[in-house]
């Protein structure tokens, strides 16, 4: 009796064993979530995701996939209740995210982050020339949670004492990067305020909008994208891996084809370190502003 009891002792303790080490490997067979607030047209994105997520399974070691977002504040909220591991933020956003979600935290950025500029383009048939013409006029802002579509831009113009009354009836929101200088283009808004990076992909590719809109002013510096990793990913794949993905996102070599075709949708040579200091600036203009509230818990 004594062996028998001994026996299924030693059983009992295989079974936990093998049922513990099962579910470390359903934790981890569990794919990490990807996302990206939707500031540009939906098929690049899946092209610039797609590929992102395809590399990072192959560095990591883990199965990646990439799920798209309705807008920013989905986005938000879905890495709220923990639906999004590692989501591609703005500066706002990125911000709102972590400080919903205890222990998360920003880990890259691109290099042209550090020193991030937003911009404000007119139609051609106005006679707006500089900030003050802006004054009496249309205008449109992207998403209302847009760092460089909205926030800065919102901050600026007050710097430069132009409040949202100034406009002439109320200020727009176009949703998207792209959408604000088809609007402006179109004539539905005199002016706009968008991100350089985005302004500058239409003047290179030739747009037809630029026949309709010219470029009046380019912000001063600011923080802006980031990536921001879910603590419960750690809990997942274990405690190193924010520095994991932090070496392989950094190992990105413009040099090497199969990576630029990856940094080339991002615009950006290569990848840099972060932390969430740098987007202190960020948090107290949107405090300021109002976009961020002290109950965003």
């Amino acid at each position: 009796m004594i062996i028998f009891g001994r026996v299924l002792v030693q059983l009992s303790v295989l079974m936990l064993t093998l049922l513990v080490g099962c579910g470390k490997d359903s934790a981890r067979s569990k794919p990490l979530t990807i996302s990206a607030i939707p500031d540009q047209d939906p098929e690049r994105l899946q092209r610039l995701y797609g590929g992102i997520a395809t590399y990072l399974s192959k560095e990591l070691g883990v199965p990646v996939s990439y799920r798209p977002v309705t807008d920013y504040t989905a986005s938000v909220t879905a890495f709220k209740v923990g639906e999004l591991d590692l989501v591609w933020y703005g500066g706002l956003t990125g911000v709102q995210a972590r400080l919903q979600v205890p222990g998360a935290h920003a880990v890259v950025q691109r290099d042209i982050d550090e020193q991030f500029h937003c911009v404000i383009i007119v139609n051609k048939q106005s006679n707006i020339t500089d900030l003050a013409g802006l004054k009496g006029h249309t205008f449109t802002f992207g998403s209302e949670s847009s760092t460089s579509g909205r926030l800065m831009p919102q901050y600026f113009l007050l710097q430069a004492g132009i409040k949202l009354g100034d406009f002439r009836g109320q200020n727009g929101f176009s949703g998207s990067h792209d959408k604000t200088i088809k609007l402006v283009a179109a004539g539905a808004y005199d002016a706009g305020a968008l991100n350089e990076q985005v302004w500058k992909k239409y003047v290179q590719s030739g747009a037809p909008e630029l026949a309709q809109v010219r470029l009046i002013w380019t912000s001063p510096p600011f923080h802006d994208y980031h990536w921001v990793l879910h603590p419960s990913a750690l809990a997942r794949y274990g405690a190193d891996f924010a520095a994991k993905i932090q070496a392989a996102l950094l190992k990105l070599d413009v040099n090497n084809p199969e990576h630029r075709t990856v940094l080339d949708l991002f615009g950006a040579q290569r990848f840099i370190t972060t932390e969430d200091a740098n987007y202190a600036q960020i948090e107290a203009v949107g405090r300021q502003i109002g976009v961020i509230v002290d109950n965003a818990r």
